[in-house]
């Protein structure tokens, strides 16, 4: 220390504690999820003073993984960061699935982990370990601050990386999870009074929200469902403003373009937008059901399936969002004879700067002028195709004898009309290939950042609890018992209103209708595939939703399904679904069939 610098005191570990505390809720934050440990006991009763004065609420966990998920979840519903407080030792490390996550989705999961004093460290000290940078890349910043030292600062910087831009500025890296380690020493219980904490959510220095676009002044004017809805016709861009021409402007030599075979794709977490882009210039749109854009004039339902007929005749591909679910896209993707453009405005998560092999395109005009008008009849053709596919599933649907993964996702899809949460593999396909354009729940999650099924519970939990807004989710079994511990919330705890809808078919399905549930697979490797990748079982849903003491039933027709879908969604209850596995494969053979003899042109 120089004669220039000031002396600052160390700080107690309850003091500490009580500024970290008035950081996080000064940067915005409202929700923290608790695990429970004796060396994050200063953080622990410094958010209790904070709830206590209503800056913060709390959601105790004692699994710090269904925890950091349901954080995660929280940060989702809520569009703002949310944090996540544990212990040392292998309770940071049971983060890491979610830290994954939100890294790829860009969610800003703050992570306040507990740690040992740098005199203990190395040392062999109980419960001790390289807690810092422990999440590597999968964090925009990680910082370790020492025993003593105020953390505010600290955070105030975490929040504002947690959010991918600066103070009061634009986003200049995606948002993401970040890593706040704070070191204590003992004492670790508050000594005499209680330090106060300042600061409430949302006040000075609020880091803000995220997964906002930036305003933009071509189609705000149409950024509502119901413009979108209505007739393409009636959303246009400023006549007076050339760099705001609609596609159907003249060309060089006073020609008129005829129009572009284009589509629009939208993946997970595209927006509004996709739909009221697609509306307003005439494109089909293929929108994944957590784009959050399946509606409007344009939207085609069993889009998937067309692809195979009316694919080869698509020439531009405009994509919002991360598409994840369907091969057909991913083909279509990669055609060398398709030109394709990607639309990020702001930066993004998903992929690498340099690794695209698409046109990346950040402004709305150039993104008009790249796409075009639809030809004529270009989306008319596609319309009258998706009419005629979906009324024929849905034919062969009525016709089917038991109950299917496909009914479920159609009536799960038509009766929320709050938030809806989808499980990846085989739910979030089923929905993608039956929900209709016409509805739209409030907001559609799902985890697709790496797609993966850990977690889904108590993301689902998060969101509902996040704006105290109804929320189903449709899960598989898998999922559904990959994080049963999920449904574990502690006497006195906040309650979400929770329906969880359960496929249960015995095991993997969505194996079987990839290369490993062909005839060459099954006949060399039948009892092997079904043991490694069918992973049969026999849980009882039901006695499980009896020892967490949810309410549970079973659907076994699509009368039952339908009442149970009708019933209001209050307090947490499973809804069980048994649907037969080992005929999924030739179902959705006979559904490719059946929308192949209808597509005829």
């Amino acid at each position: 220390m120089t004669a220039a610098e000031p002396f600052l005191p160390s700080l107690d570990s309850a003091t500490a504690a009580a500024r970290a505390v008035a950081a996080l809720v000064a940067a915005g934050v409202t929700d923290v999820v608790v695990a429970p440990g004796s060396r994050s006991a200063p953080l622990a009763y410094a958010l209790a003073d904070a709830e206590a004065a209503g800056r913060v609420t709390l959601h105790v966990r004692t699994d710090e993984r269904s925890g950091a998920f349901t954080a995660l979840g929280l940060a989702l519903g809520g569009q703002r960061p949310a944090a996540i407080a544990t212990t040392s030792g292998t309770a940071v490390g049971e983060l890491l699935p979610a830290v994954m996550e939100a890294n790829h989705a860009a969610v800003p999961l703050v992570v306040v982990s507990a740690d040992r004093p740098e005199e203990l460290r190395g040392t062999g000290a109980n419960q001790t370990t390289v807690q810092p940078d422990l999440f590597g890349v999968h964090v925009r910043t990680s910082l370790d601050v020492a025993a003593g030292e105020d953390p505010g600062a600290a955070i105030a910087d975490a929040l504002h990386a947690a959010l991918g831009r600066p103070v009061g500025g634009r986003a200049t890296r995606p948002a993401g999870p970040v890593h706040l380690n704070l070191a204590f020493r003992d004492p670790l219980v508050p000594q005499g009074g209680s330090p106060v904490v300042t600061g409430s959510a949302g006040t000075a220095g609020a880091a803000g929200t995220f997964g906002d676009r930036a305003p933009d002044p071509v189609l705000d004017g149409a950024a509502e469902r119901a413009e979108a809805t209505s007739a393409p016709s009636s959303v246009s861009p400023p006549a007076d403003d050339a760099g705001h021409r609609s596609a159907r402007s003249d060309r060089a030599g006073g020609s008129v373009d005829p129009g572009r075979t284009t589509v629009v794709v939208a993946g997970h977490g595209a927006g509004d937008i996709a739909a009221v882009f697609a509306a307003h210039l005439d494109l089909p749109l293929l929108a994944e059901p957590s784009s959050n854009a399946r509606f409007g004039s344009s939207a085609i339902a069993p889009y998937r399936l067309l692809l195979e007929h009316l694919g080869p005749a698509v020439t531009r591909v405009v994509t919002f969002g991360r598409p994840t679910l369907s091969r057909p896209v991913t083909a279509l993707l990669a055609r060398s004879d398709v030109e394709h453009a990607l639309y990020v405005p702001e930066p993004v998560a998903w992929f690498e700067a340099g690794r695209r092999i698409e046109r990346i395109i950040d402004t709305l005009p150039e993104l008009i002028d790249f796409a075009g008008r639809g030809a004529d009849g270009w989306l008319r053709r596609w319309r009258e195709a998706g009419a005629a596919a979906d009324a024929s599933i849905q034919s062969l649907l009525a016709d089917e004898e038991h109950i299917t993964g496909l009914h479920v996702a159609d009536a799960v899809w038509e009766h929320t009309d709050g938030n809806l949460v989808l499980g990846s593999s085989n739910p979030i396909r089923d929905v993608d290939l039956v929900a209709a354009t016409d509805w739209h729940p409030l907001e559609v999650f799902a985890n697709r950042g790496l797609a993966g099924i850990d977690g889904t519970i108590s993301t689902a939990t998060g969101v509902a609890l996040a704006a105290g807004i109804p929320t189903r989710v449709l899960l598989g079994d898998l999922t559904f018992l990959h994080d049963v511990g999920g449904l574990l919330i502690g006497t006195g705890e906040p309650q979400p209103d929770l329906h969880i809808v359960v496929l249960n078919d015995g095991g993997g399905g969505i194996f079987g209708l990839l290369e490993h549930g062909a005839g060459t697979t099954t006949a060399r490797y039948g009892a092997a595939m079904e043991r490694l990748f069918g992973t049969p079982h026999t849980v009882d849903v039901a006695a499980l939703a009896a020892a967490y003491g949810l309410r549970y039933e079973h659907a076994s027709t699509l009368d039952e399904l339908d009442t149970a879908m009708e019933r209001p969604i209050r307090g947490r209850s499973i809804l069980e679904v048994r649907t037969e596995r080992r005929t999924l494969r030739d179902l959705h053979a006979r559904i490719r069939r059946t929308v192949a003899d209808v597509t005829v042109f």
